[in-house]
């Protein structure tokens, strides 16, 4: 872990809270490794589809990008892929969050690797 970086219980706590305060649900569906774990959030946008977004590195930056071509995707496919990733990595942490806005609640933004060529 890079010293300039939260361990992730702790980073995933602190933005619980914060979506918490404005009413949002946020659900740590799957603990993964405490100090540097990858994070892979699904938000669920109530309506019986969902995003699904991977934490990764991009020019140094902390980016989201989608984890396939469908975002979103329907709730139901969203829910596999993520017992799929969490019986890969058990280090990584699965966080569900309810939100119609389908805001993301960490910071970084969305960069679409499928459409850059890189994923």
């Amino acid at each position: 872990m890079s010293e300039d970086r939260l361990a992730t219980d702790l980073y995933v706590s602190a933005h619980t809270r914060i979506a918490a305060r404005e009413g949002v649900p946020m659900t740590v569906v799957h603990r993964g490794d405490p100090s540097s774990g990858t994070l892979i959030l699904k938000i669920n946008l109530l309506n019986g589809t969902a995003r699904v977004l991977v934490e990764a590195r991009y020019d140094d930056d902390r980016v989201w990008t989608p984890a396939t071509h469908a975002d979103p995707m329907l709730e139901a496919e969203a829910e596999a892929y993520l017992s799929r990733q969490a019986a890969l990595d058990p280090d990584v942490w699965l966080i569900e969050i309810e939100d119609k806005k389908g805001r993301i609640w960490f910071p970084g933004k969305v960069v679409d690797l499928f459409s850059t060529g890189i994923g």
